[in-house]
């Protein structure tokens, strides 16, 4: 498996180009503001582009997607959406194929409704629901619950060898693994939804303690 991390711009992101390399066949997950860069990789190595996904809605996470559909000829696929190539619906559990790869769609609400992260051989691309030491921004509420709940019960349940790419270099890592987060990401060291919470409502004084930028 072929896979590309790239600096975007923007504030931080990270956009994603993956490819079955004896089908030749790829996809990409987050072109944002920069997506020629992805798109000349692809093209470099031989790869077409058969799916554009997003994490979730953002600005910064599909301000390249008119760009992306040009040069592609592809319609980037978000939450709830229906693939015109497959008639496949973006949500949660379905796959999509990809040569002698598949990727899985994981509905993981929290930082917004309707983010998903991507699961492709041993990588899971996890747009802003976890970061590399960070989770996702949200309120103290319902999106922190819900959050919590996609963290716990949907990726801490792959298993610990699979390789996490975020949608920012926001953490302390640009990459990790589930293994590596389950010991080390405070957040999800935390024994409950309301200590997770209560570390949401101090993270600024959590950071300075703890030296973390």
């Amino acid at each position: 498996m072929y896979l590309k991390q790239f600096r975007t711009g923007g504030d931080r992101n990270f956009g994603y180009l993956v490819a079955d390399e004896k089908s030749k066949q790829a996809f990409v997950v987050d072109p944002s503001n920069n997506p020629a860069m992805i798109v000349d990789d692809a093209r470099e190595q031989g790869f077409t582009i058969r799916y554009v996904f997003c994490t979730h809605g953002h600005y910064d996470h599909v301000n390249g997607n008119e760009e992306i559909a040009r040069l592609t000829g592809i319609i980037p696929l978000l939450y709830g959406s229906v693939c015109p190539e497959t008639d496949i619906r973006v949500q949660d559990g379905v796959v999509f194929p990809l040569g002698n790869l598949e990727v899985q769609i994981i509905h993981t609400p929290g930082h917004t409704p309707d983010s998903i992260c991507l699961y492709a051989g041993d990588a899971l691309f996890t747009g802003d629901t976890l970061f590399v030491g960070k989770v996702g921004g949200t309120d103290l509420g319902l999106q922190a619950e819900e959050e919590y709940r996609s963290l716990h019960e949907k990726l801490m349940a792959l298993p610990e060898n699979v390789r996490v790419f975020p949608g920012h270099d926001y953490g302390t890592a640009s990459q990790s693994t589930i293994g590596e987060e389950k010991k080390t990401n405070p957040f999800l060291l935390q024994p409950d939804l309301d200590a997770f919470i209560g570390l949401k409502r101090n993270w600024a004084a959590y950071k300075k303690a703890h030296g973390i930028q």
